[in-house]
């Protein structure tokens, strides 16, 4: 049997692949960013031909790093940016646009007139989301209207739709030469185009939303053999294993049992809990999701609290108010007074997702002095993310009438101590790291492992998974509700910003 297992994570800003052992052990791994497209304000796209070039770049160069070739990977998976949308041409496998990024709000007059008719919930029942710009189905829609001919070419099945991992699996599976189009029952759950119940397309909102099914992918389990890759430098691997960004990282958490959760710092945060075999409505704001599905094993479910930017708000500090060199800065600022100054920031760039789902909510800086200095905003920074991952606890633990005992964290913010204990402040519970935190990537690669009999089962994954380090809250009750009772004022500070748009 071959040594190692191969996963390719598709992210916001960036691709990498990573080889892992049995253990989970990263081997080898390299990373390469792509360009953040901004044509408007509130629009955001990315390249997928600049995507695909990235990703043989990555996979070549962390292969030969290790002096491996694609022989020695059981199996590869993939993971992804769910809800980033592509639209591509099947005749020449070339994308008819960029990239529609989950993040981009150019859907929201769309949203508003189907809000119209039975409210932001008119389709939670059958999908567990409420009508936003976030999720994939719009973002088709608004290109199959904006795209000359492209409404006609999709219903002929000229035009091919996916998220980011279609796209990728379409080409390295042979593209115009018998490539598949598929996705797995994760990211097909964040198109709001699929039935939670059946795992499968829902006609009565492929009607409303006007798509045609002729340009959907087939919904696929997460972790099944789908085809060998036709390309070098992996020619001759299977794929094994398809994920969601944020579900993988609850795979690759070891997340199985109901009640456990996990939370992922990156571009935005995502906290999931296993809600097992069970649908779980969310009365709270929340979003119900699949979580994963083996094989021929039924679908195991989840509740999400998705926020829209964590992390991106310290790439904003330094890339459009270049307050920092590197994102690595921030911590030691921050840690260079005391506390915020009584500076709070809302990052609500693209609006504000659970539990508020305000599309018309944006980004404010409250509090401000003139006591308050650079290390204030950036120690403000920081515990914004820490905030509205307390905002999305609170409405997970009333949904699910589970108390949060613990949150397994991973992501890149995970390295922040300061972070890490402000947030384990503020939930008053700990915070617990993993030895291994890319997890994201690892989630994809146990997938693929379990298809191919590279892990035996979840037992073998569940020896994996250890702990590196564990924070638990030091701080006072009394302080800790008054820096929460005033993040709670600076979030209705940023509702109601955007004006009403004319229907499109």
């Amino acid at each position: 049997m071959s040594q190692y297992i191969g996963a390719i994570d598709l992210g916001t800003t960036s691709s990498r692949f990573i080889v892992f052992d049995r253990a989970g052990q990263i081997v080898s791994m390299a990373q390469k960013e792509h360009r953040q497209i901004y044509p408007q304000p509130g629009w955001v796209e990315h390249d997928p031909m600049e995507i695909l070039h990235n990703v043989n770049e990555v996979t070549g160069a962390a292969l030969a790093k290790a002096g491996l070739n694609a022989g020695d990977l059981a199996a590869i998976g993939i993971t992804n940016q769910r809800e980033t949308t592509v639209l591509w041409d099947k005749a020449s496998s070339k994308p008819v646009h960029n990239a529609l990024v989950w993040m981009d709000t150019r859907t929201d007059a769309l949203v508003s007139s189907f809000a119209k008719f039975g409210g932001k919930d008119r389709f939670r029942a059958q999908t567990g989301l409420p009508l936003t710009t976030y999720f994939s189905g719009l973002k088709l829609r608004w290109l199959l209207d904006q795209l000359p001919e492209a409404r006609t070419r999709a219903e002929n099945g000229d035009l091919l739709f996916g998220t980011m991992d279609s796209w990728l699996i379409w080409h390295l599976t042979g593209g115009t030469r018998g490539g598949r189009h598929i996705t797995d029952v994760t990211n097909a759950s964040r198109t709001q185009l699929m039935n939670l119940a059946t795992c499968k397309w829902d006609e009565d909102i492929l009607e409303a939303f006007a798509i045609p099914k002729a340009c959907l992918p087939q919904i696929l389990p997460s972790s099944q053999i789908y085809g060998e890759v036709t390309t070098v430098p992996l020619r001759g691997t299977p794929i094994a294993g398809i994920l969601g960004d944020q579900q993988a990282a609850l795979v690759g958490q070891t997340c199985f049992v109901p009640g456990e959760a996990k939370n992922t710092y990156g571009t935005g945060s995502f906290l999931l809990m296993n809600t097992g075999r069970k649908i779980v409505p969310s009365q709270a704001g929340l979003l119900t999701t699949v979580a994963y599905q083996f094989g021929d094993e039924p679908p195991c479910y989840a509740l999400e609290g998705s926020i829209a930017i964590t992390g991106a708000l310290v790439q904003w500090l330094r890339d459009n108010l270049n307050l920092i060199e590197k994102a690595a800065d921030i911590e030691p600022l921050a840690a260079s007074v005391e506390d915020n100054g009584g500076v709070y920031i809302v990052p609500a760039f693209s609006g504000l997702y659970a539990p508020y789902w305000k599309d018309d909510a944006r980004g404010v800086i409250v509090g401000l002095t003139r006591y308050a200095n650079r290390a204030h905003i950036a120690r403000a920074a920081l515990e914004s993310a820490a905030f509205q991952v307390r905002d999305v606890v609170e409405a997970m633990q009333a949904d699910s009438g589970i108390e949060l005992k613990a949150l397994r964290v991973d992501g890149g913010m995970v390295c922040n101590n300061l972070l890490m204990q402000f947030q384990s402040d503020m939930l008053a519970a700990p915070v617990v790291r993993p030895r291994i935190t890319e997890t994201t990537a690892l989630g994809a690669a146990y997938a693929a492992g379990l298809a191919v009999g590279y892990w035996k089962n979840t037992d073998d994954l569940r020896a994996n998974w250890s702990v590196d380090h564990t924070w638990s809250p030091i701080m006072p009750n009394e302080q800790r509700e008054t820096y929460y009772r005033y993040w709670k004022r600076a979030v209705t500070r940023s509702f109601d910003w955007v004006e009403d748009k004319p229907e499109t």
